[in-house]
């Protein structure tokens, strides 16, 4: 069975909007006076292996405006050939590719794509997709940047109705921006005392 790990670039209050997602948003891109080569480092290893991506909708249509002209790279060349895995409706509309849509089940999708063979899943962005892949326990890993900011505004990596859960920390780094890097496992229902 394939694993899905959740990744994601996120604010000590929890926020991942960046000005690529909303226009309307605030700050801009407050992850880029953070970005040094230990960072980036750090991102390309968790791409290293072969791995296909899980996307919400909104989040393809933003990276296929960039990954298929970024120039070449260890990280963007394992994204454009990954096969993306798209949550949307409008399947027909997808075009950077190789590609495949969910299907109109979200949770039957995933459970259907984690059984197949083949490398692992990253989820990028979509905390939609987050909350219900941990309700219903289709993710086995989180991979947090957490950056040394407070936003107070923006869209949350976790939405207002996901599930209480427990989470073992697997590994955790430090780097100078500031950027702390920890990997979680999911450990199952909130254990509370």
């Amino acid at each position: 069975m394939r694993k899905l790990k959740i990744m994601e670039h996120i604010s000590l209050d929890g926020v991942i909007q960046t000005s690529g997602d909303d226009g309307d948003f605030p700050y801009g891109d407050w992850t880029a006076p953070y970005r040094t080569p230990a960072g980036r480092e750090v991102v390309t290893a968790a791409h290293a292996e072969s791995f296909d991506l899980l996307l919400g909708r909104h989040t393809y249509d933003i990276w296929s405006g960039f990954w298929p002209n970024a120039p070449s790279s260890p990280l963007a060349d394992g994204i454009n050939a990954a096969t993306k895995y798209i949550a949307t409706h409008r399947p027909e509309s997808l075009d950077w590719g190789p590609f495949e849509g969910v299907g109109p089940d979200i949770v039957e999708g995933i459970r259907r794509i984690k059984s197949q063979d083949g490398p692992d899943l990253i989820l990028w962005g979509s905390s939609t997709l987050t909350s219900t892949l941990l309700e219903h326990g289709l993710a086995d890993e989180v991979l947090l940047l957490v950056y040394p900011v407070l936003l107070g505004t923006g869209k949350r990596f976790f939405a207002e109705r996901t599930p209480p859960r427990s989470f073992e920390l697997v590994s955790s780094k430090a780097m100078p921006s500031g950027i702390v890097y920890s990997t979680y496992k999911v450990a199952g229902p909130l254990k509370t005392g």
